[in-house]
């Protein structure tokens, strides 16, 4: 079975004209392509995402995402493991490579963070009648993690990681709602239509994804973007999903500042609550 570098090129003559743009831009450099997402992919080619589900497609491949992974499997020169780690590192050179990638990727966020966008989201929150936190895979952590930390506010909120469940969720809700949308790729379909739904029935949508111009921070009304390399293609969700983690803190901390006065006693009845279940 040849290689999928052999199979674009001979599918090229078959190809429309928009997927072999695609084509020619994966040939060009395979390397870099391994690393793009399918909105950046679509830019470079100047096509657009359905074009470039489209080739997939052609080349008989389920999506964009299996491209990618069979890219990285097939190129001995591609590092899709994690930065710059490989299977001949001790344990001791594994850790500091991992933390220092992530010391870096929490260091950009603070610099690249837009804080006016990050002072709409706080106002949003605080003032929320209720608020949905959705994600899906690595990003599912995150948005559980929000619900662990926001339900002490009194502010009433959920998590949802199912689709169905979002999305039913999502039909429910109205004006003074807010969703918090979380994907670091922003090409999720179900967080997407999920926000989507929810936009429509009236609620506010943030966003905390890794590229302003994904599809998902298209329905949002307010996107925070925290971009990180995520170089673990093969591996679970790294460095964006520890950064992603990191915004929530700041949301949390920010929002329960608003009113400390106010909610201090419901904190402190919250860490009480706690005494019994410790030693």
């Amino acid at each position: 079975m040849p290689d999928t570098l052999t199979t674009i090129r001979n599918a090229l003559d078959s190809l429309r004209n928009s997927e072999k743009k695609v084509a020619k831009c994966v040939l060009a450099d395979p390397s870099a392509a391994i690393n793009y997402s399918i909105t950046e992919l679509a830019e470079k080619a100047g096509t657009s995402e359905a074009t470039v589900v489209r080739f997939c497609r052609s080349l008989g491949l389920a999506g964009y995402l299996e491209l990618r992974l069979n890219l990285a499997r097939e190129m001995p020169s591609a590092q899709p493991i994690f930065e710059n780690v490989s299977a001949a590192d001790s344990v001791a050179e594994i850790t500091g490579k991992i933390l220092s990638a992530h010391k870096e990727a929490l260091s950009n966020a603070l610099h690249k963070l837009n804080l006016d966008d990050l002072e709409q989201a706080v106002k949003l929150l605080a003032a929320a009648r209720s608020i949905d936190f959705y994600g899906v895979g690595g990003s599912a952590i995150v948005a559980k993690d929000a619900h662990h930390k926001f339900f002490r506010l009194g502010i009433p909120c959920a998590a949802y990681d199912d689709p169905h469940m979002q999305v039913m969720s999502a039909a429910q809700l109205s004006a003074g709602c807010v969703v918090v949308a979380i994907s670091h790729t922003g090409s999720t379909k179900d967080i997407i239509e999920s926000a989507r739904i929810a936009r429509g029935a009236g609620a506010k949508i943030i966003g905390v994804v890794g590229k302003n111009n994904s599809p998902l921070a298209r329905v949002c009304d307010l996107v925070l973007s925290v971009h990180s390399q995520e170089a673990a293609l093969l591996l679970a969700p790294m460095t964006s999903r520890l950064v992603q983690l990191a915004i929530i803190d700041v949301l949390f901390v920010a929002v329960a500042m608003q009113d400390f006065e106010g909610i201090k006693d419901r904190l402190d009845r919250v860490k009480r609550s706690l005494v019994e279940k410790r030693y």
